[in-house]
Order: structure tokens, then sequence, then C-alpha cells
């Protein structure tokens, strides 16, 4: 389910795992906190979860940093 992330969305959910709030993210990447929340939203689809907790969980099993 990973692979089906691209490059930016695998950044965005590494922060996410590291425990940076939506604004911090978008501070981080330099772009607006709604650009983070679309991609969130678009993570939580591909990984099939609903909160950030699950996210994380399936970046912890797969090994991503």
């Amino acid at each position: 389910m990973l692979a089906e992330l691209s490059e930016r969305e695998r950044e965005v959910l590494t922060l996410i795992a590291q425990g940076l709030t939506n604004t911090a993210v978008a501070e981080h990447l330099v772009l607006s906190p709604k650009t983070i929340r679309n991609y969130i939203s678009e993570i939580y689809s591909k990984l099939q979860v609903t909160d950030r907790i699950q996210a994380v969980l399936r970046v912890r099993e797969s090994g991503l940093p």
C-alpha cells in the first residue's frame, strides 16, 4: 500500500510519524495547511485508514523512517 503513495505523500506521512502537527508539516514543506490536509486525506484513502495513529502504524510496519 505504501508503494501507492507519491513521494510527497511519503514525505508528509514521515513527518506526521515524527509527531509534527499539520501546521508544522506545512511550515516544514513550505505549503499551506489546507494542502497538507488534502495530502493527509489522500494518504488515509490509499492506506485505507481513518486516523493518524493507524497511518503511523502502517509507516512503522513498513520500515519507512
